[in-house]
This record gives C-alpha cells, structure tokens and sequence, in this order.
C-alpha cells in the first residue's frame, strides 16, 4: 500500500471564529443544555464584571419570542473606538478575535471571572445572529454579526454585516447584546426561565446592591432580585428549612494586596457541612485553594477561641475541622486577579496564593467576630456543636464502633446480594442498584453479565440528610451500596477506587420509586459528591406504558411519546401501563431498560450546587410546611389520571 504523503498543504489553518464552530466543545464543555446557557453567561458575566468593578448597578436578561436572549447592562460599554493595530472598532475586535478582551491586565478590571478572552466571541460565533448596541460619550452606536452558509456548504461564523457605526444619541451608558443560538449546533433547544433565574439570583446575593431583571416574553415571566446583604442575605435564604441555631448569619469582609474575600456563616442543627464558594462571581464547585484556606482558618480560630473561654481544658486535644463544621453552612466569595481556573468551565480554583491569604485574613476576621461579646453566644453555639461531635466521632473510636462499620461497609459480605461483573474494565462496567428482589431478579438474568452488575435493594436506605453518620452507616442497604462500589464514603471516599465508570438507580415509576431515587440521590449528595460532580451517577428510565396489537409494539418512557405511539398502532390496539420494574420479564427488562442501544439514562449533575442544597433540604429535610408549599406549587397529580382516562376511552372504541 503506497504511504500517503502529508504536506504543508494538508495544514488547515481555521480562519477567525471557524476553530470554535469546528470543536464548541473545547470552548463551551458541551452542546446540551449546559453549553447552551454557557453562552448566555458569557455575555452576563461580562456585564457582572462591569458592575463588579464599580461601573453600573442593574442587569436585564430578556428571552424574546423569536428564541433570542437579550443581555442589557448600564456599565461603560464597550469601547467603540478603533483598535490601534487591527484598525476595527473595539467592539468588532471583541465579539470577532479570540482571546481578545480589556481583561489580560489590571487596568480596566481589578476583578474578572472572565479570563480568556473567548467569551464574547465564541457567543458570536455560535449563533445564527447577534446584535450589539453600545451607548458611550453621549452616542449609540450599533453592529451585526451573522453565521452564514456559503455555496459550498462552508458556514462562516460570526462575521460583521457592516462595520459598526453610529445611529444615535444617548444619555446613557452600556451595552446591550442580543443573540440566537444557532440551531445547527444546539438543535431545538431553548433558555430555561428558570435555570436563568437561579443564576441570576445568586449573582444578586454575591454582588451586594445589584438589581438584576429576567423578563420571559413568550410567557410574561418576571423576576427580579436586589439584596443588599449580600451573601449574609444568601445564607438566610440557604437555610430557609433548617434549624438555624444563629439569629442570624455571621459575615465578614476583608482585603489584601492579592484578594477581597467575603464570608458568611451560620451554624444548623444538621449533621453535614455546606461550604459554597465563588471566584470573582463563578461558581466554584469543586472547591479550591480559597476553601482550603477558610477551613484551615475555621479549626485554629475556633479552637483558640475554645481555649480563651475555657470550652477546652488544657489537657484536652483541639478539636477537628469536620468537627466545627459539622452543620455549618458557609458561603465564601473571593475576587483576585490573575485567577487561575482549571480549564475554561471554571470550577476549581488552582493558586496557591489563595490559600495563604484566605487563611490569613480569616484567622484575624473570625478572631475579631469571637472577641466581639455580642458574638460570644454564637461562639459559644458553634464550640458546644462541634464537642458533641467530637464525643460521638471519639467515642466511635475508642469502641471501634465507627472503624467496624466503615470496615463492615467496605469489606460487607455480598454474596447471594451483588451479582458483579466479570470484566475487570472499570471504564466499561456500570452497577445497577435495583428496586426489590423481584425487579433484581429479572435484571441479574437479563444483563450483560460481562460488565453489568446488579444489586437489589431489600428495603428503604435511610434518608442520609436527618441522621448522624453512624446511624446511616447502622443501615444494611448503605453499607451494602458502599461496599459494591469500593470507595469508601465522607472524609475517606476515594474515586480512584471507583469498581464501576456508570452507577444505575433503577426504580420502579411511581412515588416508592421516586423516594428511593431521593434518598440514594441524598446519600450520594452528602458522602459521595464526587460521584455526582464527576458524572457517574444515573437514572434508568423504564418505560411506562407498552402500546400493542398484532403485528404492533412499542414501549413508550413519557406521556408525552404516547400520543404519537397510539397514532402509529392504529385501530385495535390496547396499552399496558407499568406500575413496577417486577412487571417485566428478563428479556423485557434487558431490551427496554439495560440494554445500551435502547435504553435510556438521565445524567445526573449538580449546575448549581447552591440550588441542590436548597432542594434536598425542602425534599429530605425536616420542615414539612415548605415541602408542602414546594409540592402544592410545582405538582399536578391530575395529569396522569387524566391522561389515561382520555387514552383509555379511546383504545376501548378503537
């Protein structure tokens, strides 16, 4: 076979926006939802960092009829005048070169969470249009940028209709962005009102005095949010169905040379910490060297303020980080510069700085709130929390009761429980964590044995969010659950050990199901987070309903696929709805459920991790009345029971 020859020629060089067209992922993370909102935050991140820097106060985010989103804020807006070396407007410079921004030094923004230059640009570049208006010195300025399809089927991204030009005066400043996905990238999607809602709440609680509108015009939607608390005011409303054992939050706020850092925290009668971070407004969920710092701050100012008020003897140990934070729910907010995020998507902070200023200014912050004698009764609160945690973790010790259980949960004896697979692939394999034996048996005989696993669950675990760590650990199903997946659990859990790349909640589609679900999803949300946030957790869909005939069969996994499966029977069909898992046969179970070329998965995720503790506390935690109002506001338990009255009668004239 002749060698095929490799030249210069053969070098694509991707012209101006084409390289983020070509790989989105690389830019945004993903297409799906995620990526599509990405590119919303884009352009309001870069009107956040406007204001965070001191230049405006107010946001409108507008979802308009046609599936565009319009960002407007009252910053400076973007510069307008030519560029010295590119001889473009400033604006034109912005939304059509990457890496290119007033974002590199420190002269227009001490503070960014927008880096790289590629935000701006890389919206552009993938929407069909997008429409930018500048108010600067007295004028309005305006320019289009369009994607547009050539001849030969080459799409070229974001290029500028005309060069920007004036049409107008203004009395005002800042810029305003309206952009539409570009469907031959996203597909049918489209915003979620209420994805944009919880982000810009929080940006509202994170930018003390910013007043941040969301308008949806295809629904008349609106909400708005003004906090001048701040994140004191965030606290407050994460622990709304917690027992705050607190008046109110504690907060405090300093500043050095590399870092602003705020903090605020209140302590809970629950048995779980929640720290949620942010840098210079990004969400920084999976922690960092600021997180690292405050915690490390958070053992030695409690434990000399222990000391100083006689709370510890002299020949009592200090106490342990996770025994002060046992209930605490923390939110630190940091703006530095010269940030250092891992990757584009931004969710770890990587200098090391960080950790020695945050450590730093906490130990003297806390040391001034705990010396304040108004403070001494919180002091006092959180000391008293953190022995009785101490007492149960060292009490557990001393007995060997914890150890054993941690070493039952790792060591647990499964056989005749687990049916594990038989490939040593970790990449491949994914457990299955069964609804009831009946469901377990049919999906031991219907796997791939090869790299399926499948645990029955025999009983309910227990809600992990009302109980002490060693009262969930008393419960066979967990122990079983940690020890099929080989990690270990809370302070020892460990993903490199991971047995199986996919864990499977399989349950049965009615409201047992749905609790099981919950309380796993709970479990894993306290003492196994990195499951979730390194996407290893799903949800098996089963199907509903089977609609048949003679020589018709589909399974159909919504109410909203019924309809079009009912048409496609025709006359003389009956449908079959599925209560449980244990209805199907192996072969059933295998071709609808499991199966990898038919089945399908929900991903689990966290987008916002301040979100998801709001919603496991109103879901799992102990305030019935507002999980009554959650329920009453958000469920119709209507819907199905009509639905299949109205197919129902119509099968039956068929």
């Amino acid at each position: 076979m002749a060698e095929k020859k490799y030249e210069s020629k053969d070098i694509v060089v991707l012209d101006g926006l084409d390289a983020v067209r070509l790989r989105p992922g690389m830019y945004i993370g993903t297409t799906s939802s995620r990526g599509f909102h990405h590119i919303l935050w884009e352009i309001v991140d870069n009107a956040i960092d406007e204001i965070s820097n001191g230049f405006g106060d107010t946001i409108k985010i507008t979802l308009n009829t046609d599936g565009s989103a319009t960002v407007e804020d009252n910053g400076r807006g973007i510069p307008v005048d030519l560029h010295p070396t590119l001889k473009k407007s400033g604006v034109e410079v912005v939304y059509t070169t990457l890496h290119a921004g007033g974002k590199f030094n420190n002269e227009n923004y001490k503070f960014s969470g927008g880096l790289h230059g590629v935000g701006a640009s890389v919206t552009n570049a993938l929407s069909r249009w997008c429409k930018v208006t500048v108010n600067k010195g007295g004028k309005k300025y305006f320019i289009e940028f369009n994607s547009y399809e050539d001849k030969d089927g080459k799409i070229h991204s974001g290029v500028p209709v005309a060069p920007l030009k004036e049409i107008g005066t203004a009395n005002t400043t800042g810029t305003t962005v309206t952009f539409l996905p570009d469907d031959r990238v996203f597909g049918n999607q489209q915003f979620s009102f209420e994805t944009i809602v919880r982000r810009a709440r929080e940006l509202a609680f994170l930018n003390k005095g910013l007043k941040i509108v969301v308008e949806d015009k295809n629904t008349k939607d609106k909400s708005e949010f003004h906090y001048e608390g701040g994140i004191k005011d965030f606290v407050s409303y994460l622990v709304e169905g917690k027992n705050a054992l607190f008046k109110e939050p504690l907060y405090f706020h300093a500043q050095s040379k590399i870092v602003d850092l705020e903090v605020s925290f209140i302590s809970t009668d629950s048995y779980t910490e929640n720290t949620f971070s942010y840098v210079n407004n990004i969400p920084t969920t999976e922690g960092g060297m600021h997180e690292i710092g405050l915690k490390s701050a958070f053992t030695k100012a409690f434990n000399d303020f222990a000391r100083e008020n006689n709370f510890l003897k002299d020949k009592e140990q200090n106490l342990l980080g996770e025994d002060f934070r046992e209930g605490l729910v923390t939110v630190i907010n940091v703006k530095m510069n010269n940030v250092q995020f891992e990757g584009q998507t931004k969710t770890k902070l990587g200098n090391p700085e960080a950790r020695t200023e945050v450590e730093a200014l906490s130990i003297a912050e806390l040391g001034k709130l705990l010396a304040d004698k108004k403070n001494l009764t919180y002091g006092e609160i959180i000391i008293d929390k953190a022995k009785q945690a101490a007492k149960v973790r060292l009490a557990a010790k001393k007995a060997k009761e914890l150890t054993r259980a941690k070493n039952n949960a790792e060591n647990f004896n499964l056989v005749g429980k687990l049916a594990a697979s038989t490939s040593r692939d970790r990449l491949n394999s994914e457990l299955f964590i069964v609804e009831g034996d009946s469901a377990g048996g049919s999906a031991k005989q219907g796997r791939d044995r090869k790299y399926q696993a499948i645990l029955p669950l025999r009983g309910k675990p227990l809600n992990a969010e009302k109980k002490r760590v060693d009262q969930v650990l008393a419960n066979e199903e967990i122990r079983t659950i940690i020890s099929a997946l080989d990690t270990g659990f809370g302070e020892d859990f460990d993903i490199s050990t991971l047995r199986y790349n996919r864990v499977i909640i399989l349950s049965d589609a009615d409201q047992d199901g749905a609790h099981i679900r919950a309380i796993l999803l709970t479990f894993f949300y306290r003492y196994m987070k990195e499951l979730i946030t390194d996407g290893h957790v799903f949800i098996g869909l089963p199907p509903l309903y089977k609609v048949y005939k003679k020589d018709y069969e589909k399974y159909v996994y919504s109410d909203a696929e019924l309809s079009s499966a009912v048409a496609a029977a025709g006359k003389g069909y009956m449908i079959q709805r599925y209560k449980g898992l244990g209805e199907m046969n192996p072969e059933q179970l295998w071709e609808t459920t499991m199966d990898p070329a038919n089945r399908t998965l929900i991903q689990v995720t966290i987008e916002d991790a301040a979100e998801a503790e709001k919603m496991i506390t109103t879901w799992m935690g102990d305030d019935i009345e507002e999980r009554k109002a959650y329920i009453g506001l958000h469920c119709n338990f209507d819907r199905e029971d009509e639905f299949m009255k109205n197919y129902s009668k119509i099968g039956n004239e068929n």
